[in-house]
């Protein structure tokens, strides 16, 4: 199967964000990221949620921009056709809205569940996302090509997280029902690494 030249710019876009999101990610391995971000779960969520709000807000906050300096487009799409740019637009926030819905239920997901070491993890994935969405934003009217590097940036970020959270929980299930052992605040025991404690 032969891939014509817009596929190939996606695919040239997209393979530098995996790159840089599997740079990115493991920092915490790498290198002590806590002081830059926040070691605290409750705090380290109020960041994440903050990262994640703030490119629906200006998309909105552009749509709205628009409209009021457009005569064709101040009534809204219910009642006009509206400008090739307000449709710009507003396919920018539908995507934005999709992906802020998964990326907060995966990095909710990975902040429960991660240790304090891991928690820096959600952040940079949020940091990711609002780089990735400006990406997106300032290439979708040059086509799938521009946008791609933008869309992976945030999508794939997710998916990692995604399955690091559901590995997290499905192993725990097997933790705390083959072993008596295992502590009630803790389904990780046997994984240190992943496991959360009242400290944490």
């Amino acid at each position: 199967m032969s891939l014509d030249q817009n596929q190939k710019g996606v695919l040239r876009g997209i393979l530098p964000a995996i790159v840089v999101m599997s740079a990115v990610l493991p920092l915490p391995l790498i290198l002590d990221v806590a002081p830059w971000l926040e070691p605290d779960r409750s705090r380290s969520l109020l960041l994440t949620a903050v990262l994640l709000a703030a490119p629906m807000a200006i998309c909105i906050a552009s749509i709205a921009r628009f409209r009021f300096f457009s005569p064709a487009d101040i009534h809204g799409s219910g009642l006009t056709a509206g400008s090739d740019r307000i449709r710009i637009l507003q396919s920018v926030l539908q995507n934005t809205l999709e992906q802020t819905v998964l990326a907060a239920i995966v990095q909710t997901a990975w902040i429960l569940v991660a240790s304090k070491q891991w928690l820096p993890v959600a952040n940079l994935a949020a940091i990711l996302f609002v780089a990735g969405r400006i990406f997106f934003a300032t290439g979708y009217a040059k086509g799938a090509p521009a946008r791609a590097f933008g869309f992976g940036l945030t999508f794939y970020p997710s998916v990692v997280l995604l399955f690091g959270a559901s590995g997290v929980c499905l192993s725990g299930r097997l933790v705390r029902t083959s072993s008596a052992a295992s502590s009630p605040m803790c389904l990780f025991s046997n994984r240190p690494f992943l496991c959360r404690h009242d400290s944490d």
